[in-house]
């Protein structure tokens, strides 16, 4: 059964409040980014230094465009460039893959977008997303850096989480990146998001959820339609955030595991007008 209650801001802001105190006495300051060329270390603080969200609560995926956080929604994931405020904000960050919008910016770092043997970037087709390259320690300390200055400022615009996407990206490489690069540059992002104070999602692969790579909590796509929810309903315990995108989706879900985590029905392209249903 999704929890209806709102949450009590007092003792929700609490926990946040001695989080970033403990963050200024025991590592960087939160939000501060590393210095120029200075290494991404894969070592992550305590969970217990984060805020989790709370189990089994209703949610929105707002990431397609902003609107007002609806009743009776506890958590809403946004895209980091605006924020959100009256729920648990989760800060929306594509980690793995470009932005459509910021071609520009990965323009000037070309070494860091993956190519196939004609020069050419490698595409999420679905998305016209380009992938990036996690091949070597090198380009993945290089990529950390960029994430972690993205995650610093999710954390000084107020988000308490982050959800970092295309975990996956790999699966969608030609065979160019493997899954060990990806779970190599993942631990570097989950510890740049705990070193921010931010609790971190995983965001769909259900292949890697036994690889401990310091994930807190779980924002799922269409686990109905591929058989997933239970895995990671069974990982992360209530602290799963389901979207479905098709009604008979969004119904097995709920029949699987809609007593145990939040299901929600969202149209594919996340926009603010679009359905808002859960179970």
């Amino acid at each position: 059964m999704i929890a209806r209650l709102p949450l009590p801001r007092p003792l929700a802001v609490l926990p946040l409040l001695l989080a970033l105190l403990l963050g200024l006495l025991l590592g960087p300051p939160v939000g501060a980014a590393p210095a120029h060329g200075a290494t991404v270390s894969p070592a992550a603080r305590p969970a217990a230094e984060v805020l989790l969200p709370p189990a089994d609560a209703a949610w929105d995926y707002q990431i397609g465009g902003a609107r007002p956080v609806p009743d009776p929604a506890q958590v809403v994931v946004r895209d980091r460039r605006d924020p959100a405020a009256g729920a648990y904000p989760v800060c929306y960050v594509n980690g793995f893959q470009t932005q459509p919008d910021e071609r520009a910016f990965w323009a000037r770092r070309p070494a860091l977008v993956l190519r196939d043997g004609r020069g050419r970037p490698v595409l999420d087709s679905a998305w016209g997303e380009q992938l990036l390259d996690l091949r070597t320690p090198a380009k993945r300390q290089r990529l950390a850096r960029v994430v972690d200055r993205w995650l610093g400022r999710c954390a000084q615009d107020g988000f308490v989480g982050a959800e970092i996407d295309n975990l996956d990206s790999w699966t969608r490489s030609h065979g160019l990146v493997k899954r060990r690069h990806a779970t190599a540059y993942a631990r570097l992002l989950t510890a740049a998001a705990h070193r921010h104070g931010l609790a971190v999602a995983q965001k769909n692969a259900a292949t890697l959820l036994q690889q401990r790579l310091g994930f807190d909590f779980a924002v799922v796509e269409e686990c109905a339609r591929w058989d997933e929810c239970r895995r990671f309903a069974d990982a992360f315990g209530g602290r799963v955030f389901v979207v479905e995108y098709r009604t008979s989706d969004w119904e097995r879900a709920c029949h699987q595991v809609g007593d145990r985590v939040s299901v929600l029905l969202r149209d594919r392209d996340v926009t603010p007008a679009g359905p808002f249903r859960t179970c």
